[in-house]
């Protein structure tokens, strides 16, 4: 008989309502494949199984540490590598299984695969889309017909970095065109409104930090395995922009990003230069200690910005009272009567 873990029935409705609302937001997101997944590992989820004991008596908060997901990637990885043949058959491009085969191949993994599935529970998801990157630079060229200063980009929760080389993929933004335009990553998202400004967007430098940073080289398997299996063009995308990362990685340092920006981000200006400190869908999951410290700093610096050495805040994150992920940006300059907010 399969042995049985103990588990707290209060503690394991907290992980399964967790994985209800991934199911949600899967499905709000497009992606009816990881949306039934987690709706069927809510309702299988047991402790006849390892991971799943483990997983039902989560000593955490199972939303904010993006549990659902870490299965995911780890369920995805296996499909991937061919190590679960009968899962992968139920993997897209197979059309959507129905909850009963599902459930069947899932609670066979769960036991047969106990301990590949171990290390992918260990550690948040990075998934590294660099989808948003369309977004930032819509921020960047704000930015750049505002200052016409080149700029120096802190990344916090940069993860493999590749948000951070933006500049290297072609941008189609609403009808207007940045970065590289003969790159072989082409981002054209849609677009509503009035497009952001043409203006010359040049980077000064580029460097951002992570609790784990990612290898685009050695850890690229690992990146793809978050990418929502029925999401093709993400899935093409992070490959070519793995690619280019390949050939010129971009500085992500392993550290506490508190930590980090309070080294990096000097109080003092730099002359001719526009500094961005930004991150996407990362902030939300920082201490909220290492929250204020970043915003500490953030002020700091921003009261010493000028004209000539301007500070900026641009963030796509989801607000605590927002149901939706917004794009904002913030620029310091010396004094209250020019001071900028962006929207």
């Amino acid at each position: 008989m399969a042995p049985v873990f103990a588990t707290d029935a209060a503690r394991a409705k907290v992980v399964r309502d967790a994985f209800r609302e991934q199911a949600r937001w899967c499905e709000r997101l497009e992606s009816p494949f990881t949306a039934r997944l987690c709706a069927v590992l809510a309702e299988i989820l047991d402790a006849h199984s390892e991971p799943g004991a483990r997983i039902l008596g989560w000593n955490g908060d199972p939303r904010r540490d993006a549990l659902a997901l870490r299965l995911c990637g780890g369920l995805n990885a296996l499909a991937r590598s061919g190590q679960a043949p009968e899962l992968a058959a139920l993997y897209p491009p197979a059309p959507l299984p129905d909850e009963d085969a599902l459930a069947k191949g899932l609670g066979h993994v769960l036991h047969v695969h106990a301990d590949a599935l171990g290390p992918w529970l260990d550690g948040a998801p990075q998934t590294n889309e660099v989808g948003r990157s369309a977004a930032l630079m819509s921020g960047l060229l704000v930015l750049a017909d505002r200052f016409r200063l080149p700029m120096r980009l802190f990344e916090l929760g940069a993860s493999a970095g590749l948000n951070l080389q933006l500049d290297r993929y072609a941008h189609d933004l609403g009808g207007t065109l940045a970065g590289r335009v003969d790159s072989r990553l082409r981002l054209r998202p849609d677009w509503d409104g009035r497009p952001p400004p043409d203006a010359p967007v040049q980077i000064a430098g580029r460097s951002g930090v992570d609790l784990n940073p990612v290898d685009p080289v050695a850890d690229g398997d690992r990146l793809l395995a978050y990418v929502w299996p029925d999401q093709p063009q993400r899935l093409a995308q992070l490959e070519v922009a793995l690619d280019i990362a390949s050939r010129d990685p971009p500085r992500v340092e392993r550290g506490d990003a508190a930590d980090w920006i309070e080294t990096q981000l000097g109080i003092e200006p730099e002359q001719g230069v526009c500094r961005v400190v930004l991150h996407t869908i990362a902030f939300q999951y920082f201490p909220a200690e290492a929250q204020e410290r970043v915003k500490a700093r953030l002020r700091q610096a921003g009261a010493k910005a000028t004209e000539a050495a301007p500070l900026a805040w641009l963030r796509l994150e989801m607000l605590p009272a927002d149901d939706k992920i917004s794009l904002r940006l913030r620029t310091w300059q010396p004094s209250p009567r020019v001071r900028r907010n962006v929207r």
